[in-house]
Order: C-alpha cells, then structure tokens, then sequence
C-alpha cells in the first residue's frame, strides 16, 4: 500500500481511520498508517500519500508519536483478530492552518513536505537534505495533480538506513467529504505514476473507529499503557475492520460509507478510483 517515489517494497499494512469530535479542534478525522517498509533505491526514497483534507494542514496535523505510543496501531488489528499483528510502524495526523505553498519539516525519521498542489513538489525538493532527497519522476506528480485535485499531498523523504526505525504515522485533519471514509491505498512502488487499470497484491488491514456509534459496536482496544494522553484524545475506545489479502485486488483506494460503518457493514468497504480531470 501506498506509492513511493523509487523503487520500494512496503508489506504488513494497517490503516486506521476514524471520526472524532476533539474537544478543541471539533469534527476531525484521524488517519493512521503503518507497514515495514524495505527500500530497494539505490539512494533516499518516499512515501506519498492524498489526504481528503477540505482545510489546509500544517506540521501540527502530524502527531507526535514517542515511545509507549509506538503499539497503538497493532492493538487496534488485535482488537478486531485474534492472530498476532507485529508489524513495524509509522503514523501520522494532521491540522488546519495557514498553508505555505510547500511546507517542508521533520516528522520521526522523515522530512515532510505538505503541499494543496502536487506540481508545486519538485521545486521543493531541493529544501530537503541530499541524504533524503529522493530522485523524482515528473509524471507521478503530474499523476496527483490530475487524480487527486483538492487533496493534500504528504511527501515523507527517509533515508534507507533510517526506514526501519520508524514510528507508526498519525495525523487529523478537516474530513472533505462529511458521508463517507476514503483511505488513500493507491498502490505503486516503482516510483512512477500508479496503472490504475492494472491490479495490485495487498496484504493490508484497513481498520474504522468513531465516535457516536452504537452500544456495542465494534471491538474494543486494550491501548498499551505507556500511551500518551495526548494521543489518547484522538484515538476510538472501540475498532471494527478486517484483512485485505489478494494478489490481484483492484487498484484504488479503500472507502465506506459512514451508515455502513454505523451498522457494522464491512461488507460496505470498497475499493475506489480516482476520477482523471483529462
């Protein structure tokens, strides 16, 4: 799951998603991603990810992760299976606010560049440090800028050294679409634009929570201890979700509507194609 911008292997996938009201910042929604990644480059590499954020995100929509944190997203997938779930990790959320036209930052072992536009990029990279500074194929990010207008566009640039030591990735932002959940899986690892037409092997748990779901929906997760409050606040008491593994699954991403996720519907989750503006 997921597109990298060289050559990569991503396995053991979960992603987390889910509405919650923060007492603060109201209705977000909470986006969760981790796998263990293996970096086949022969230099840096990224992960990039499409977030429907219908308001601009900053650095603090990325939250911060330490360690008693790090076990969240397997406790989640434990939740809903009885199997072992260990798989490395990283997670992220994000935050309205102003929006720079590329704002670049550190996250964990990553630098970050967060952009409304994904042609505005390329430019960028040349903020990021040689030694994360991956190589760039033009037509991936003209790929997101005519699949996925409207989207905030995640850059997370590692070093291959660093790619195993990296935390679960967990973020919150503004939902765009107020009916329904859409988890970005587009699924490339070559390091150009995804072949929507062609299918792909997953080997992903796609996970929901949210608040004001019925008595007794779902699963509940027994979080580590060690969790910190903070992340506490955007995380669900309770997870229903389930196991995507298929070598040949449509390309796309992974949606459900929120009356399917209310009626405990996982038969609701589908797979969901960009729409091409040309």
């Amino acid at each position: 799951m997921c597109v990298s911008m060289d050559l990569a292997e991503f396995s053991g996938t979960t992603l987390y998603a889910g509405r919650h009201r923060h007492r603060r910042r109201g209705l977000v929604e909470v986006l969760g991603y981790q796998n263990t990644p293996v970096n086949r480059a022969d230099g840096p590499n990224a992960m990039l990810l499409h977030l429907p954020a219908r308001a601009p995100m900053s650095p603090g929509s990325f939250l911060p992760v330490g360690s008693g944190d790090e076990g969240v997203l397997d406790r989640m997938v434990e939740a809903v299976s009885p199997a072992p779930a260990g798989a490395a990790a990283m997670a992220w959320m994000g935050a309205p606010a102003a929006a720079a036209a590329v704002q670049v930052f550190e996250h964990d072992v990553y630098t970050v560049l967060l952009a409304a536009d994904a042609t505005l990029i390329p430019e960028a990279l040349a903020r990021v440090a040689p030694h994360r500074r991956p190589r760039l194929d033009p037509a991936l990010m003209e790929f997101y800028a005519d699949c996925y207008p409207g989207h905030t566009l995640a850059v997370c640039c590692f070093d291959g050294a660093d790619a195993h030591r990296a935390k679960p990735l967990l973020m919150w932002y503004e939902p765009a679409d107020p009916d329904r959940i859409v988890v970005p899986a587009v699924d490339c690892h070559t390091g150009g634009p995804p072949r929507l037409d062609e299918p792909v092997a997953t080997d992903h748990w796609v996970i929901f929570g949210g608040d004001g779901m019925p008595d007794g929906w779902g699963s509940p997760v027994a979080y580590p201890a060690g969790t910190s409050r903070s992340l506490r606040r955007y995380l669900p008491d309770r997870v229903a979700g389930r196991r995507f593994a298929d070598p040949a699954a449509p390309n796309g991403d992974f949606a459900i509507t929120l009356d399917d996720l209310r009626e405990g519907d996982l038969d609701g989750i589908h797979r969901l194609r960009p729409a091409v503006r040309r």
